[in-house]
This record gives structure tokens, sequence and C-alpha cells, in this order.
């Protein structure tokens, strides 16, 4: 790959980043703060937060199996998504390459940063071609997106083909695995201290049920993640999903649990609707939803509308003509969305 000064927007790489006031005193024994301009009432309110999120990410650390050093934390992933844009793409220069269909956000971030967008899309049954995707690059290609399991199609890519992308490519590639808790497929987060043009994201919104605190991750090699702490505003964490996420984090099997349950249901959903006349395919799926072709997506979906039932009509994404993404619920509200089909 091309070093990672070469990848970096050269005034990134020579910002100097915001100095915030508990940066500059961390290691020390510090009791009294007259640094901040902090109201003194109202702890621990009144306090800025860490900026670096230390001890979430030690906890992190050794549940994702990932060094602490090797962490970003943002507001969702999204913060994670714009940042790549930021740090290492050129408006009006540079483009990115993208699996198709695919999470929204990739295109809508480098429709902000004025970055050319470049969608591949994928083959039969939803599977990436590496060949193909790195067909498409060039040598102001930036970085490379990658969803698996993938949002809206649910399926886990080929790892063979995201491996042969990641070493294909001499720039960033950027696999977003929001939803790999659901999924079989070994994590490339496990991978990130081989790849130094990796980035991996995952999220506390999905598996975690956590999608109220706006917390994702990116693991990456050490350098990286200084270039996206530089960058990102000083205090992004606020303290109260801090607190929130930590302790979740104390409690994993009960995550577990809540994964296993949703499978099941997830299973017995799929197969109710293969009894459904309306129902023309339903696509394989590692992830807490599915797709499903219908006979015509905006009548069923307009019809629950109407009975209170939302789903996510995808009629109008590429490859999924008269298709309905149906994320699985508890089974109180699945058995509701299941009686109101078969009514219609």
């Amino acid at each position: 790959m091309k070093t990672l000064q070469e990848l970096t927007r050269k005034n990134i790489w020579e910002l100097a980043p915001y100095s915030c006031a508990r940066n500059e005193f961390s290691g020390r024994n510090a009791k009294v703060y007259l640094d901040a301009n902090e109201n003194p009432y109202h702890a621990p309110f009144n306090r800025y937060p860490d900026p670096l999120q230390l001890a979430l990410k030690d906890k992190l650390s050794k549940i994702k199996g990932v060094p602490a050093e090797n962490i970003f934390l943002g507001n969702g992933s999204d913060e994670a998504i714009d940042l790549m844009y930021r740090i290492f793409t050129e408006p009006k220069v540079n483009n990115v390459v993208a699996i198709e269909p695919t999470y929204g956000m990739y295109k809508v971030c480098a429709d902000i940063n004025d970055v050319e967008y470049r969608p591949v899309c994928l083959e039969e049954g939803f599977q990436l071609n590496a060949e193909k995707l790195l067909a498409a690059t060039d040598a102001n290609t930036k970085l490379v997106w990658i969803c698996s399991p993938n949002n809206p199609t649910g399926n886990a890519l080929n790892r063979d083909e995201m491996s042969k992308v990641i070493n294909g490519f001499d720039g960033i590639v950027i696999i977003d695995e929001a939803y790999s808790d659901f999924s079989t497929q070994v994590p490339f987060r496990s991978e990130i201290a081989r790849h130094p043009n990796l980035v991996v994201l995952n999220t506390m919104s999905k598996a975690w049920g956590c999608a109220a605190l706006r917390l994702g991750m990116a693991f990456a090699s050490k350098d990286i993640i200084e270039l996206m702490n530089k960058v990102k505003y000083p205090y992004n964490i606020n303290l109260l999903a801090q607190q929130q996420a930590m302790e979740i984090l104390n409690d994993p099997y009960e995550v577990d649990k809540w994964a296993r349950l949703i499978l099941q249901e997830r299973t017995r959903v799929m197969d109710s609707f293969r009894l459904l006349d309306f129902t023309k395919k339903i696509y394989h799926t590692d992830a807490n939803f599915f797709l499903v072709e219908v006979d015509d997506a905006q009548r069923i979906y307009d019809y629950l509308v109407s009975q209170g039932i939302i789903v996510r009509n995808r009629n109008r994404v590429t490859m999924c003509g008269n298709c309905l993404r149906i994320t699985i619920g508890s089974k109180t509200e699945n058995s509701e969305l299941l009686a109101a089909l078969r009514a219609l």
C-alpha cells in the first residue's frame, strides 16, 4: 500500500489538533479543576467527559479482542464514516469505490464531502467479486467500502474475496461489520495488525441494543486511530453515553442471549413468510433482518403502515426491486406482523 502520509490529505497530516483541557493533565494526580471554565456545581455533569474514552476502550478491548490503542469511538459509526472522507480524500480530486447495493451513508458522506462515489454492483446472490471491484479503482481512489453482513441484503460477503480487495488495493479498505454479532463469519477486526490499510467498523446499536447511545467503533492501526482522534471533535462521546456503555458491557452474556433469541425468531418469521402467497423470494441473511421479494412491495408496505407496522421498502434500491427489508423484533412484534400479513 501507499504510505499513510501519501494517503492522508496534506492539511490533515499537518494539522495541529485542538488541545482540550482534559488531555493536558492526563496521567497527573489532579484534584482541583480550574482550567476549563466549567461550573463547579452539579457534579458529575459539570465536568467535560474523557475525550479519549480510555476506561470504555479498555473494557471494549477485552470483549472485542483488540488493543485499546487500536480503537476509535465515534458518535455512531456515521462519525467514523465521515472521518474517513475528511482525513483521506480531497474534494473534487479523489474518488471512492463501494459495493452496490449497500448502506446509504457511504454515498451521503461522499456527496457531503464532494468526492466522486463509484458503485460496483454485487454478483448474483449479492456476492462480492474482488476483481470487478478493484477494476473500478484508479490512481485517485482513496477508499473502498465493503459492508458484511451487508445492508440491505443481509448476507455476509465471501471472506476470501474481501481479503483479495484488502491485499490488492493500495489505499484504505473499510469493512463495516455492524451486524457481525449475528453472523458466524470470523470478523476482520482480528486482522488489523496484518493489514495497515484496513479499518473495521462496529457499533453498539445492533446486537448490544444501544442505538439511542449513538456509539460506533472503528478498529485500525494505531497510526490511523491517531489521525481519527486528531480530526474528531474534542468531546464527541458524552458522559451519559460512556456510562451507559460501561454498564451494558458488564454483561456481554445477556447480549449473547438477545442475539440467540433474535436468530430463533428470524427462522420462525422467514419460515412464515415462505407460506405467504405474495412472497416471491427470501434472500439468505446473516443479520438481524432479511430481504424478501414480494409481488408488490409498495402495496404491502402501505398496508402495513395503515396497520401501524413499519418495515423498510427497498423497492427503489439497485437490485432490490419489489423488496422489503424486515427487521426481527420481539416475539410479540413479529407475531403481530405475521397476523397482519395473513389478513391481507
